[in-house]
């Protein structure tokens, strides 16, 4: 009898086909779930920020403006903010600085300026919204970054 060992080309090649097709969804998958963790870090971030700011109100009656050092700086050496760099894919910072109110934005930077959440935004009042082009969503409008 002549018994042959070892695989076909044929079967190589079905092999083949099925690790790409494997490839194909997953890689899309992970590069989203990726994107969505990210997201979720700036979120977070954000979420500190205004904490800090209610922290720092409370105990000093208004919310941390500049005067000499910026507020981002004395949030973190004070109230431990995060950096305002996140992960090198979002940068924070404030667009408003008053003693009553202000608005923190997390702005998508390198490889999640792509990203479908938008700039993401909050408020003294926790008001959330995001912009994406030049529409804005605010939370709970599932267009909205924040809820992504």
């Amino acid at each position: 009898m002549n018994s042959n060992r070892g695989i076909t080309l044929i079967e190589l090649l079905v092999v083949i086909a099925i690790v790409a097709i494997l490839a194909a969804v997953a890689v899309p998958m992970y590069s989203g779930y990726m994107q969505r963790a990210r997201r979720s870090d700036a979120k977070v971030a954000l979420e500190q920020v205004r904490a800090a700011q209610e922290m720092w109100r409370a105990e000093r009656g208004s919310y941390a403006i500049d005067s000499g050092a910026t507020a981002e700086v004395r949030l973190q050496s004070t109230m431990g903010v995060p950096a305002t760099t996140i992960n090198n894919n979002y940068n924070w910072n404030f667009t408003v600085k008053t003693a009553t109110a202000f608005t923190a934005q997390a702005v998508p930077t390198g490889s999640q300026a792509t990203d479908s959440g938008g700039t993401l935004f909050i408020d003294q009042n926790g008001t959330k919204w995001s912009v994406k082009g030049v529409k804005t969503y605010t939370y709970p409008d599932p267009n909205c970054g924040w809820t992504k």
